[in-house]
């Protein structure tokens, strides 16, 4: 199985409707959230909404993939609210950036199957360290103003036992978590992408008859 070669650039109007199609679906798939109990505490919640985001970035470029980012997160925050001020959303939003753009940019330099699956590996090293570093010096001070810091550690030393600080749960709990989010979002990008990518083409095609 190759991952299909894009032209160069779409129709603007397939860019705006297949941009609105994937972020609804990313958005939707946001509600349908599960913990990873052997990894992370359960407050750490696993869904597979950078699975659209990520087709949408190797499809349309990085740009596309940021906005998709940005308005499912954007939709969720509007329909659910936030329980942080809006930092765990901010969270997100740069933690999978971090995801898709390293993948994006080197699948845009060169469209291969080989380059799509270094943007992948890429792309969830990025996400673990970003979400390490996030979490160490952000989410979990502010989960601390919910939480005791001493019960988060409990919590991630019943999963790992050598945990003893903050640095050591982001290390051995939200580290581990993102790699195997960006391992599984990139196995399943990495079997749907071509036909997926067929579909694209096929709808730049209608608009650019109209």
């Amino acid at each position: 199985m190759t991952i299909v070669k894009q032209k160069s650039g779409i129709n603007h109007t397939t860019f705006l409707a297949v941009t609105s199609m994937l972020a609804a679906l990313a958005a939707g798939l946001m509600f349908i959230e599960f913990p990873l109990p052997f990894i992370a505490p359960s407050f750490y919640e696993f869904d597979f909404s950078e699975v659209p985001v990520l087709v949408g970035t190797y499809s349309m470029g990085p740009v596309a993939g940021v906005i998709i980012e940005l308005v499912k997160i954007l939709v969720k925050f509007l329909i659910k609210g936030t329980s942080t001020g809006g930092v765990g959303e901010l969270a997100n939003f740069i933690i999978g950036c971090s995801f898709i753009l390293p993948a994006g940019l080197i699948y845009k330099h060169k469209k291969s199957r080989k380059t799509a699956l270094i943007g992948m590996l890429t792309g969830t090293v990025t996400m673990a360290v970003v979400g390490i570093l996030f979490n160490t010096f952000v989410l979990v001070p502010l989960y601390s103003n919910f939480m005791p810091i001493e019960a988060i550690i409990s919590l991630g030393k019943e999963i790992v036992p050598f945990i003893s600080d903050t640095f050591t749960f982001c290390i051995f709990c939200v580290g581990p978590f993102n790699i195997v989010k960006g391992l599984i979002i990139s196995l399943i990008v990495f079997f749907i992408y071509k036909p997926l990518s067929n579909l694209i083409r096929s709808i730049d095609k209608m608009f650019m008859k109209k």
